[in-house]
């Protein structure tokens, strides 16, 4: 893996290990070699894995839509930031530049992101691994309603198996490093048949 998105909020949430987790993910990441591609802005978590990755040696590739530049959100420090006009354009080139996507506590934003690269997984566009890194139990209550949609028959077990989930960064790299994309869903070629 030579990039790895991250998603994640942009306060720092009312837990202290929320911070921590960020700042030991952004250095992990450079440690081992692996660029950061993140949402580019300055302030809360984001801001957080951005700095300790560039303090650790890291390269950090912001996406910043042209709206929360203009109110000085971004973060100028960067290895590279590109503003875009859309959000939608922030998402595809977040995804064309990493080989994978973590998912750090954040909120309503931060889960969109998931979601939906999550969703391009189970349609084919990408195969590449989706994490959670469930810190103090953040996404327990995610995780339970993935598997609830799992038993209610809206999600197929082989897809719910694509959230890769761990409590800690090097946990997680490790598991992305064995991944292996199951097959795309093919709820295409049902539908027409």
């Amino acid at each position: 893996m030579k990039r790895l998105c991250v998603f994640c909020g942009s306060s720092f949430g009312d837990d202290p290990a929320y911070l921590a987790a960020a700042r030991d993910l952004g250095q992990l990441l450079a440690a081992s070699g692996i660029g950061l591609v993140y949402g580019g802005a300055s302030v809360g978590l984001m801001g957080a894995v951005a700095d300790a990755a560039l303090a650790a040696g890291g390269e950090v590739i912001g996406v910043l839509p042209q709206g929360l530049r203009d109110r000085e959100v971004g973060h100028n420090g960067l290895t590279e930031l590109h503003i875009v006009a859309t959000m939608h354009e922030r998402k595809a080139l977040m995804a064309d530049l990493a080989d994978g996507f973590i998912a750090l506590p954040g909120g309503i934003g931060t889960l969109e992101e998931f979601c939906e690269i999550l969703t391009w997984a189970q349609l084919g566009v990408h195969a590449k691994p989706c994490g959670l890194l469930d810190i103090a139990d953040y996404y327990a209550p995610l995780i339970a309603f993935f598997d609830r949609m799992v038993a209610a028959r809206f999600l197929r077990a082989e897809d719910r198996a694509r959230v890769i989930v761990a409590r800690d960064p090097a946990t997680l790299l490790d598991r992305f490093a064995d991944y292996s994309a199951p097959p795309a869903d093919k709820w295409l070629d049902r539908a027409r048949t």
